[in-house]
């Protein structure tokens, strides 16, 4: 067998390396960047607080999956019930919100309440965007409140600019009994698509890569620059020049697009036209563990700076010195709905404002650490260009025969369990394909 290249050392870039070491087929893997995970990354501080460079947990059904990330960390994890909650004009809501509105105001809820047997009693027409779909599944008032206010944070662009593609199991559809029991009581049935979860107890999600290490030629630090399809050519920014036989790809499609030689001026267009936020993480240490009582928080207003804050310390207790609770605070930005206007430092200060004006830190609390990672590619925005544009650039790369995967490969809402698979699937492509 030949050598296979793998371009990006993330979870999808791992996923082919392990099943072409299944196979016994070799690999060289390039990462631009002197670390490998990718956005699945783990980092520590130098006073011993560790961050993932964006919230990781995992939740796989696979127990495939469940059995190689467990034997990487030498089953050494913790395993979470998970709590999840929103804030919303100074009200801590159980997730998700369409079947717990207890405790909110009463004329919201019965307008919200009459919405959504009005919409699921009447034909609302055909969904032709992500904004029919949630007035025609909770209601005008529950979908304006919530989902389409924190849509607006999140991806960066309106609800009715966004396909449906990318729902699947993530926006709940209540009955009416269970709204109007969400409605009258705090205790509702747990229907969050994550119940339980798995974290490393050392190292941070990062450790799951562990095993994997040992299955590629990992090389760190090369920036790929210029790929000639025809020769079968790779340049890298460190001079650096490598032939490949095979080529598998989890680098983000716009960029990758850019670097080939020879491509046409339509795939470039479509390329262009990919939408993606970038995420500006600020990470905060503080002096008190008991923060909050789930995992993570989303907020829905405009005015509160950060669209969702996730807790660290609660996912492992060796994420942060003994008595001491650490806050990953979320902002979205993205080059072609909202461009970041500031540096990722800048964010820091807005950051720690709201988190004391939501209760979240307090006055007197002591800031241990504080710190803000930029995260270029974070979410796939589900825009109505991407289909068509998605379409003309994975046609493109089939044709010069490179295999992509993950979610900038894909350009697909992949959780970290679906990269992994991606990655697998790719790798097989290639060991299927004849001149391998």
């Amino acid at each position: 067998m030949q050598e296979v290249v793998i371009l990006g050392a993330g979870m999808a870039g791992f996923g082919a390396a392990h099943r072409l070491h299944e196979l016994g087929v070799k690999s060289v893997m390039f990462e631009r960047n002197r670390y490998y995970g990718g956005n699945a990354a783990s980092f520590r501080s130098t006073d011993a607080f560790i961050f993932d460079v964006g919230p990781h947990i995992s939740f796989t059904k696979v127990k495939r999956i469940q059995d190689l990330f467990a034997e990487s960390v030498d089953f050494e994890f913790e395993t979470i019930q998970a709590g999840v909650n929103n804030y919303w004009q100074g009200h801590l809501i159980k997730h998700p919100v369409q079947c717990n509105l207890y405790g909110l105001p009463v004329d919201l809820v019965v307008k919200a309440i009459s919405d959504f047997v009005y919409a699921n009693n009447h034909d609302c027409g055909e969904n032709k965007n992500y904004s029919d779909w949630l007035i025609a599944s909770y209601g005008k008032t529950l979908a304006e409140t919530f989902p389409m206010q924190y849509t607006k944070k999140f991806h960066t662009t309106t609800a009715d600019n966004m396909s449906t593609d990318w729902i699947g199991p993530r926006m709940y559809r209540p009955g009416l009994e269970e709204v109007l029991s969400g409605a009258l009581s705090p205790q509702t049935t747990d229907v969050h698509y994550v119940s339980h979860f798995r974290y490393p107890t050392h190292g941070g999600f990062g450790s799951f890569f562990n095993r994997f290490l040992r299955q590629t030629d990992l090389k760190m630090g090369f920036e790929l620059v210029n790929l000639d399809p025809g020769s079968r050519k790779l340049y890298f920014a460190n001079g650096t020049e490598m032939t490949y036989d095979k080529l598998i790809s989890s680098i983000p499609l716009p960029e990758l697009i850019s670097m080939i030689e020879g491509v046409t001026a339509d795939v470039v267009d479509a390329a262009q036209k990919l939408a993606c936020t970038t995420c500006v993480v600020v990470n905060i240490g503080i002096n008190r563990d008991d923060i909050s009582e789930t995992q993570w928080t989303y907020f829905y207003e405009d005015d509160f700076f950060f669209t969702r804050l996730s807790y660290p310390h609660m996912l492992s207790p060796n994420n942060s010195p003994r008595g001491t609770g650490t806050i990953q605070a979320e902002v979205y930005y993205s080059n072609k709905y909202k461009p970041l206007d500031r540096e990722p430092q800048e964010c820091i200060a807005p950051v720690i404002s709201d988190l004391i004006r939501c209760g979240v830190v307090r006055e007197d609390d002591e800031i241990l650490y504080r710190d803000a990672r930029i995260i270029p590619y974070a979410n796939v925005i589900f825009d109505l260009e991407r289909a068509d544009a998605l379409s003309t650039v994975h046609g493109y790369l089939d044709d010069i025969g490179i295999a992509y995967c993950g979610r900038y490969g894909e350009w697909g809402y992949l959780w970290t369990d679906e990269s992994f698979l991606s990655g697998e699937n790719a790798a097989q492509r290639i060991v299927n394909s004849e001149d391998l």
